[in-house]
């Protein structure tokens, strides 16, 4: 197919904000080759897709979105914060590191070390909280490879902890019987770093550069010598329009609204590392911080990745498909090719096909102010959310941010035990479930919370005992109860007697973790009468049948 053509009818299914056909990068001379097999690099072919089953089973996966931002405990974006005068991080970049000018992320690299990093200790526990999956991150908007990267110097393996990290996370989530997941963010260092390139407007380094602008020449006699910073700052390149305005970034983050575009040699070794990964690691989940496949609608870099990552998972698998693709801010035909991704936030409705929300118990990256000021969602609030998500067809992704030296913090064990009490008693309410009729019910079900960009409607949620999630199993109803109520009577309205959401009798109802619970049901709904003794504050669970 001519490129033209090829561009043209991308453009004819699924539209391209602001988007340029003389801008578009049609991938050609890489050195990693794709896989051939069932899917060719095109919206049409990759919507041969079906979600594994094992992922619908699957509901709950942990997330190690840990990288050399964590080091400083500044929170998510720090490499880039701290490029912007007067800011937060800013500021405590200079009580830490120094003037950006001298010592900038490239540093910050340089003093990671995660010299307390035990992955098969982290993953063990995540499975005992009742991971069903596993994630870590193989790269940041930083630009920092996490792995012994063939297509990148500033990897792990050569800076900062001199470790290949995904190894050794592959690793502990494969001994541990978990699907082994990646995350891979770099597409947007492009753009991202742009701050890098900027200097101070006041004080007495006025005008003088930050070290965005390095070169390799720049780095003799330094602890860098013989690496080139613009291989990792990625900024010999013009700024985006309103590069001064920090918030820009995200309304050009679809490559459009004046983003600098990248170069067709750029697209090419996000390619190549990317594909490294894969080929590498044979992860079972690959995750993409981008709207739709990484470089769309400038480059079809991403699609070929994509179709490379099914049929080489097709290939390692005899034929069968068991790899998921995430991405974010899906149109309804790319949804047939990818699992769509909600950060911090879930659709009020109930969705047709498998989803996913990722979100933390804190911030992205470890900042040690969430712990000082006792930030962190409590393990109910975790579970209120998983349950949410999973009546609605979709599946939890938590991160538990890792400090920079690899462990995490006592707060958060805290969390993780409580997930996994729960989980001992309710799990199978959870687990290889598929939604019901209804969601559930409720003040809160009945409520609209419309997502922003992403998702990012978290935390509006004010759940009563009226509040009710709904999953089902072999015929058996789940009924997940947000809070405990406080006359020690539930009414649930749904399964009210002649209700079309339940026809059946109702002959059994239990209480997870306790014995048969008493129940009459009229036209106001199924009333059960919970035991006097509370057990504790978490969402409980009936179990239903007829």
């Amino acid at each position: 197919m001519k490129n033209a053509l090829f561009i043209s009818l991308f453009i004819a299914m699924f539209g391209t904000t602001g988007f340029a056909q003389e801008n578009f990068h049609h991938i050609q001379n890489t050195k990693e080759p794709m896989q051939t097999g069932k899917f060719q690099p095109t919206w049409e072919s990759l919507k041969q897709y079906k979600v594994p089953e094992w992922y619908r089973n699957a509901k709950f996966g942990i997330w190690a979105h840990w990288g050399p931002q964590c080091q400083p405990e500044d929170g998510d974006w720090y490499g880039r914060g701290m490029y912007e005068e007067g800011s937060r991080q800013y500021k405590s970049h200079l009580e830490k590191y120094g003037h950006p000018s001298k010592s900038g992320f490239k540093d910050v690299i340089h003093e990671w070390k995660a010299e307390n990093w035990d992955p098969e200790k982290l993953v063990k526990l995540y499975k005992r909280t009742g991971a069903q999956y596993f994630f870590a991150m193989g790269n940041h908007h930083d630009n920092f490879d996490l792995w012994d990267s063939k297509y990148h110097n500033w990897n792990s393996t050569k800076i900062g902890p001199q470790k290949d990290i995904l190894a050794g996370w592959a690793k502990a989530a494969r001994h541990n019987g978990l699907p082994f997941g990646v995350s891979i963010h770099a597409s947007h260092a492009w753009t991202w770093y742009e701050t890098a390139q900027g200097a101070d407007k006041q004080g007495p380094l006025a005008g003088v550069p930050y070290d965005g602008k390095l070169t390799k020449e720049d780095g003799k006699g330094q602890w860098w010598d013989g690496l080139d910073p613009q291989e990792l700052y990625a900024q010999n390149h013009e700024l985006s329009s309103r590069n001064q305005n920090p918030g820009a970034i995200h309304s050009q983050w679809e490559w459009a609204d004046g983003a600098s575009v990248p170069s067709k040699e750029y697209c090419e070794n996000f390619y190549d590392r990317t594909v490294d990964v894969i080929n590498k690691y044979n992860p079972d989940l690959l995750y993409f911080d981008d709207t739709a496949l990484p470089l769309w609608p400038i480059s079809d870099a991403g699609l070929n990745i994509a179709a490379h990552f099914y049929n080489s998972n097709m290939k390692r698998n005899k034929g069968k498909l068991n790899a998921v693709i995430f991405g974010k801010i899906l149109t309804d035909e790319q949804k047939e090719c990818l699992v769509w991704d909600v950060e911090r936030g879930a659709p009020d409705k109930m969705q047709e096909k498998a989803w996913q929300t990722c979100s933390c118990i804190g911030d992205w990256h470890y900042n040690r102010s969430v712990y000082d000021n006792n930030r962190y969602k409590s393990a109910k609030t975790v579970i209120q959310m998983l349950a949410d998500i999973v009546s609605k067809n979709g599946n939890l992704l938590l991160n538990i941010p890792v400090r920079g030296d690899g462990s995490i913090d006592d707060k958060e064990v805290t969390v993780l035990e409580g997930i996994a009490k729960w989980m001992d008693v309710n799990k199978e309410s959870i687990f290889d479930t598929r939604p019901w009729t209804i969601f559930g019910e409720g003040p809160d079900a009945e409520k609209k919370n419309p997502m922003n960009a992403q998702g990012f409607n978290e935390g509006k949620n004010k759940y009563t005992a009226e509040d009710i999630r709904f999953t089902e199993k072999n015929g058996t109803l789940y009924a997940i109860v947000m809070e405990w109520p406080e006359n020690g009577k539930i009414v649930i309205k749904s399964l009210a007697a002649g209700s079309p959401n339940y026809e059946k009798e109702i002959k059994k109802v239990q209480l997870l973790g306790s014995r048969k619970a008493s129940f009459t049901r009229d036209n106001t709904g199924l009333i059960i009468t919970l035991p006097e003794l509370k057990p504790n504050n978490m969402p409980l669970v009936l179990k239903i049948n007829n």
